[in-house]
């Protein structure tokens, strides 16, 4: 059960290389070198990996004439059947002809390695272009969603497509959409959970002839996964596929790039109506989004037919992004150092439902046969309403900034309490990591349960390894290895009255490594030290690590800091077990309270742009 529970330790989506064994890392970096060495042998330059997911691998280069082409490799490790599905994506996207989808170019096999070589679609893909700027313009929006309704309508159109039936891309998100600012073109990239549908908007059978309806196998869905942070009801239950799954993905796409989120959970607290979204299109995403089927359909279908009306808004020449000013206190730095931020989030569990283990959405998640599920997305979201979904993908999204420090929010019957010190190191990210910390509070109101969370954020690049050959063998730390620590600009004088501890709180529940008492007393020493920051240790079979960001406030005590830290790696010998623990201490009681609240309230887009 630890050894389950352990996969899910990190809330981010890909573990940072500074995170992996040296073994496992060298593996990669290895597999990386040969697959540019590869393409090189086949007379392409410039080569380089611009991207990665639960199925394979993403290389750039440029080929002979100065093109540059897209290479996609599947990974190694998958089953057979599963690296295969990389030929039917290439088969799929083939078929299709428009200039908003990426062009097949080849599809080869060398040796076991499956690759597929396509056009590569211009710009920056629309999750990124929103970690910079945050929330998105309104005229943006609307411009983007004529954008995807166009590719959409080009999908669902059986007469355009030799095989006369609809396609699904089945993964619609902002990641998988390009956006060129030149050309003001976005490409829809990413077709590895394309199907042919099996429904068409009206529910009834794509089958066009005698034979195909009695070949076509209308028990079971063709469909795959796609982003869970993204997809509808029906694809995520294994409904039949249907372009309506596209619908799904588009509103979801465009309510998160509105809100500056990174999920669609978060609309029934963050409303698509308090975004400043023209009213129209509000009610739109807000209806696509509905729980009750009959009125996402009757809104996806109000929208394709009146996609006139949303080229005849009346919006600004100039995109308009208001200044965002974070909630709750939050220090911007400039700093050299590079910073890979990774999150940890502790006590988890009281955000879940009570639920029978055999329901339906456990049995059903766990029935897709999709290797996204257990490689890539979010086990631990199970059991969990929208809300708390959201709000721990608002966590998440703090770890795309290079951002370390804290969070302990505290639920109570009349609001919620929040203590925080977050360092972010990029000022160009400022507006961005204001509304992310901004929307994660606003999820937290929207939250009624009495419980703790903790995050802890710290540098990968920080993290101590110790590897040890055999189970039985002892953890024991190289010579050289130090837990190390920043020491504050300007001393802070203690101020017993205010200062926050690593063990106010008791222990964890969602922690399952129990240290040392001699580690516990060396830590209980260094608590009783004013600093800021956490230290987590967690250990797997054959591989110890030290997640840490310790910054010392008390500069006088930089010789018994220092001595204490090497204590605990003197002790690593005494760690038995699998498993996390960690602490977090913030320098001072500083707790903001917020009301809870329902929803957001309704803020629209003006009616004449010019007057406002």
């Amino acid at each position: 059960m630890t050894e389950k529970k352990l996969q899910h330790f990190y809330i981010a989506q890909e573990q940072s290389i500074y995170l992996l064994s040296h073994k496992d890392a060298t593996k990669l970096k290895r597999w990386v070198q040969l697959c540019q060495e590869q393409l090189t042998q086949l007379g392409f330059h410039n080569i380089a990996m611009i991207g990665k997911g639960a199925y394979g691998f993403v290389f750039a280069g440029f080929d002979k004439l100065g093109n540059e082409v897209v290479f996609k490799f599947s990974r190694l490790t998958l089953p057979q059947h599963v690296q295969d599905r990389l030929g039917e994506e290439a088969e799929i996207q083939a078929e299709l002809d428009h200039p908003h989808i990426p062009k097949v170019l080849q599809y080869l096999k060398i040796k076991r390695q499956n690759i597929l070589k396509m056009t590569r679609a211009k710009g920056i893909d629309l999750e990124q272009l929103s970690f910079q700027c945050g929330p998105l313009a309104p005229e943006f929006i609307v411009k983007l969603a004529l954008k995807i309704a166009d590719i959409l309508l080009y999908l669902r159109d059986s007469n355009a497509h030799f095989k006369g039936k609809p396609y699904v891309h089945g993964d619609v998100k902002p990641s998988n959409i390009v956006y060129d600012s030149a050309t003001q073109n976005i490409e829809l990239i990413d077709w590895g959970s394309a199907v042919i549908a099996q429904l068409d908007v009206n529910r009834q059978s794509t089958a066009n002839n005698v034979m195909d309806l009695m070949s076509s196998d209308l028990q079971n869905t063709n469909a795959r996964l796609g982003d869970v942070y993204f997809i509808g009801a029906e694809q995520l239950n294994g409904g039949l596929s249907s372009p309506r799954f596209d619908e799904q993905g588009f509103a979801a796409t465009l309510y998160a790039l509105a809100s500056g989120q990174s999920c669609r959970y978060g609309h029934k607290v963050i409303i698509a109506n308090s975004l400043g979204l023209p009213k129209t299109l509000a009610n739109i995403i807000t209806a696509m989004l509905d729980d009750e089927l009959k009125i996402r359909e009757q809104a996806g279908d109000y929208f394709f037919k009146n996609l006139h009306v949303l080229r005849n808004l009346v919006l600004a020449k100039q995109e308009s992004l208001a200044k965002i000013k974070a909630i709750i206190p939050t220090w911007i730095k400039h700093s050299d150092i590079e910073v890979d931020t990774v999150v940890y989030g502790s006590r988890k569990s009281f955000l879940r439902e009570s639920f029978d283990e055999n329901s339906k959405e456990r049995y059903e998640l766990a029935s897709v046969d999709d290797v996204q599920l257990e490689k890539y997305y979010k086990n631990y979201l199970i059991g969990m309403g929208d809300t708390e979904k959201a709000f721990i993908a608002a966590v998440s999204r703090l770890g795309n900034f290079p951002v370390v420090g804290g969070l302990a929010i505290r639920w109570e019957k009349k609001g919620v309490y929040i203590d925080s010190n977050l360092t972010m190191f990029d000022p160009h990210l400022e507006r961005s990591f204001n509304s992310a910390v901004n929307n994660m509070v606003h999820l937290a109101q929207g939250i009624f349960r009495i419980g703790m969370f903790k995050s802890c954020l710290f540098n990968a690049r920080a993290t101590l390894h110790v590897e040890r050959e055999h189970e039985d063998e002892l953890f024991v730390a190289k010579p050289e290895q130090v837990i190390p620590f920043e020491v504050s600009d300007v001393p802070e004088l203690d101020d017993i009255t205010r200062l926050h501890s690593y063990f106010e709180d008791g222990k964890d529940p969602d922690e399952y490594l129990y240290l040392s008492d001699e580690i516990m007393a060396e830590l209980a020493q260094l608590n009783l030290i004013h600093h800021t920051g956490c230290i987590i240790f967690e250990v797997l079979p054959k591989h110890l690590k030290i997640h840490s960001y310790l910054r010392l406030l008390n500069h006088d005590k930089k010789a018994e800091f220092t001595k204490l830290l090497a204590n605990i790696l003197a002790l690593l010998p005494t760690i038995n077990g699998h498993g996390i623990s960690g602490f977090m201490k913030l320098p001072y009681k500083d707790t903001r309270f917020f009301e809870h609240i329902n929803t957001m309230p309704e803020k629209y887009y003006p009616k004449n742009p010019k007057k406002s």
